[in-house]
């Protein structure tokens, strides 16, 4: 057959399926776009019923009337802070306040040094208050005295992952600012950083800060009671919206469903001045054309350049004469110092550091001391933690540092002489004790005796024991009379056998097997766990105070008592603590979290179980607020009571006949022993509390920033 002939044949089917396949197109194309005209009208008329009932103010009642809604009132008052040291800024403040009471407002005005910031600005999350701070800059860009307690703490809270972004969530606030513009490297620093530290805690801005210039010729307004004045004209107007409740009109910027209709909460750099440089916004186009990006990166390059230059001289003149310039590079890099520097470290030369542990902080208010004061009878408040080497060779899960500090297996950086390193730390100490004269809560005494370094704790971070002059600063250590408590990570054995006698010396032992080791602290050396048992045999030939210090990570490495029973005859310590690990917050460095601390009843458990197996040991002291215990050896047991305590003055007697014997006067950890007070022991009814001080509660209990 023909093919053409028989599609001939064919084609009447064709034709009718040809023809029913448009009638069906034309179906589905009418249906859609029925649909889509009906939508339209929909939207259009539910947008005009909308314009014609504001949802706010209007209701349809049961009846079908339309009844008016009352609404609710969202500002309940106005709290108005103030730092000053001339005045300008109380009189401020009072001009505020008046301006405020004759919008039928009730106002508080607050001055900053009869404040408690860790008592009080938490309870501005829940209330309805809106917060206003003026606050002025001094020279070298310094808070006023009275402000000094407030600036600092909230500087050390912005930096600290254990308050979190949303400590302040709910918080609303608003800055002005008063400072000289001639002094351009510092103007309006601490109000900038108040801003920029409470945005930082999760507080809402309500209106963008206010800056007061001193020069009049550079003032925005002509003065600074004008600036002063205009931001205040701001400020009452957007109170005046807030307590209406409502919301400012959307600009059309944001996502669909997300508008929180407020300018307000800009990034924290900007002012409410229109004419502030460029250089002071946020660029509002994120997009960068192609050609512009040749001249950023050398910008940037450029800046990088001219930051670190002043950062390698310095390192150059700080670092040790045997290292010529150029040898060895300094250990804190630029980046790395603005890291330490945001939470909280005084850093000193190139590879030291030190801070203030919040037990300080505590004592010095009569609120308790650490575990340590609890277990050996340190002062809580006259001790100094601090670290000559910020280094480490583990990257430990549980590290509440973030890893922010550098890692390495051996000294390859510049190296600063331990005399300096002593001194700045010391300094470095009491200046910022210092800056609780005058906080409320502070007890005089207390204030006097912190001012008076007694113990060192070498645990900030890092590994001190890497530091090649560790023997030499731990003898100037005691030749001031400061007591020594140094911890290692088990993996310098030869380190730990050449070490000097110190009060104290510790050993982390964080895992009991080879793998539950590398997967906890996460080693950097190959031949760790080697490391780590030959390090255990050092700390058995030590003759001062040894302790093996134990976190206890759950679901990691609680299971394996006996194993760790088995490491415990290896190093024959004085003492082990056993503690709870501290959830640090989120971090891309590790996966732990809140499911991996154990209870302090688990704890105690554990700890039961453990002495069950190592039967030269009881279990001695409890300190729960730290959700630590303390395992001793029976030795320390003198009749029925424990002499965990140590007898620091005594210490310093033998240490000083050990060193002008060179050495040949040595002396035991039972030689400088000291009786362990009822409280502290375990058992006992204030669970190692001490009595003499008052237990403080926070009052935000959802938050954990205890930790040590």
């Amino acid at each position: 057959m023909d093919p053409a002939g028989a599609w001939d044949s064919a084609s009447p089917w064709v034709s009718l399926w040809t023809n029913r396949f448009y009638v069906y197109v034309g179906l589905a194309c009418g249906i859609s776009l029925w649909i889509c005209f009906q939508m339209v009208v929909r939207r259009r008329d539910k947008s005009s019923q909308e314009r014609s009932v504001p949802k706010a103010s209007q209701d349809l009642g049961t009846d079908g009337s339309i009844s008016l809604q009352r609404k609710e009132v969202s500002v309940s008052g106005v709290k108005i802070f103030y730092g000053s040291q001339t005045g300008t800024a109380k009189g401020f403040a009072a001009s505020l306040a008046e301006a405020v009471t004759s919008l039928g407002l009730p106002v508080a005005v607050v001055d900053l040094k009869d404040y408690d910031p860790d008592d009080h600005l938490v309870e501005e999350v829940t209330g309805k208050n809106v917060c206003a701070f003026v606050v002025a800059t001094y020279t070298g860009g310094r808070p006023p005295h009275s402000a000094q307690w407030f600036y600092r703490w909230l500087e050390e809270a912005a930096g600290d992952f254990r308050f979190g972004k949303t400590y302040l969530k709910g918080m609303r606030y608003a800055v002005f600012g008063l400072g000289n513009s001639a002094y351009a490297s510092h103007f309006n620093k601490v109000g900038k950083n108040v801003d920029k530290w409470l945005w930082t805690l999760g507080a809402h801005r309500v209106v963008a800060r206010g800056e007061g210039d001193c020069d009049v010729a550079n003032s925005t307004h002509g003065s600074i009671e004008a600036d002063f004045r205009a931001w205040k004209a701001r400020f009452l107007a957007r109170l005046h919206t807030l307590e209406k409740g409502e919301k400012k009109p959307c600009a059309g910027s944001c996502k669909r469903g997300q508008c929180e209709s407020s300018a307000e909460e800009e990034p924290f750099e900007s002012t409410s001045e229109d004419e502030s440089g460029a250089e002071d916004r946020p660029n509002p186009n994120p997009v960068v054309d192609v050609e512009d990006l040749g001249r950023i990166v050398s910008c940037a390059k450029r800046e990088k350049r001219e930051k670190e230059q002043p950062e390698e001289k310095s390192g150059l003149l700080r670092s040790s004469g045997k290292n010529g310039p150029g040898e060895r590079r300094a250990m804190i890099t630029p980046a790395l110092r603005e890291a330490l520097t945001r939470q909280g470290y005084q850093l000193i030369g190139s590879h030291s550091g030190v801070k203030l542990c919040r037990w300080t902080k505590s004592m010095l208010r009569g609120r308790g001391g650490c575990y340590k004061h609890t277990f050996y009878g340190i002062e809580s408040h006259r001790c100094m933690e601090t670290t000559p080497s910020l280094a480490c060779a583990n990257k430990c899960v549980f590290c509440w540092r973030h890893h922010t500090n550098p890692v390495g297996t051996e000294w390859r950086w510049k190296m600063d002489q331990p005399e300096v390193i002593l001194k700045e730390s010391i300094e470095n100490h009491q200046s910022m004790i210092k800056q609780f004269k005058g906080v409320p809560g502070v007890k005089e005494e207390r204030f006097e005796e912190g001012m008076m370094v007694k113990h060192c704790a070498l645990s900030l971070v890092g590994e001190p024991i890497m530091y090649p002059e560790i023997n030499r600063f731990l003898t100037l250590l005691h030749e001031c009379k400061i007591s020594s408590f140094l911890v290692t990570n088990a993996q310098f054995p030869v380190e730990i056998r050449n070490l000097k006698p110190v009060t104290q010396l510790y050993v982390s032992v964080d895992a009991s097997t080879k793998d539950s080791l590398k997967k906890i602290d996460r080693p950097l050396f190959k031949d760790f766990w080697q490391r780590f048992l030959d390090s255990l045999k050092a700390l058995a030939a030590k003759q001062q105070r040894t302790v093996y210090r134990l976190t206890l990570v759950k679901a990691w490495n609680v299971d394996e008592l006996q194993a760790y029973a088995e490491l415990v005859s290896l190093g024959n310590p004085d003492f082990i603590e056993v503690k709870g690990v501290t959830y640090c917050g989120e971090s891309s460095a590790s996966s732990l979290t809140m499911a991996n601390v154990p209870w302090h009843e688990e704890v105690v458990h554990f700890v039961q179980d453990l002495v069950d197996l190592i039967p030269d040991y009881e279990i001695a002291c409890e300190h729960e607020h730290s959700n630590c215990l303390l395992i001793a050896h029976k030795r320390f047991k003198v009749g029925s009571e424990w002499w965990t305590w140590i007898d620091y003055d005594r210490f310093q007697e033998l240490v000083r006949e050990y060193e002008h014997s060179g050495g040949s006067a040595t002396f035991g950890a039972q030689d400088y022993m000291a009786r362990t007070p009822p409280w502290a022991v375990f058992g006992a009814r204030e669970r190692g509390f001490d009595p003499k001080d008052t237990r403080y509660q926070r009052k935000n209990k959802s938050k954990d920033i205890s930790g040590c």
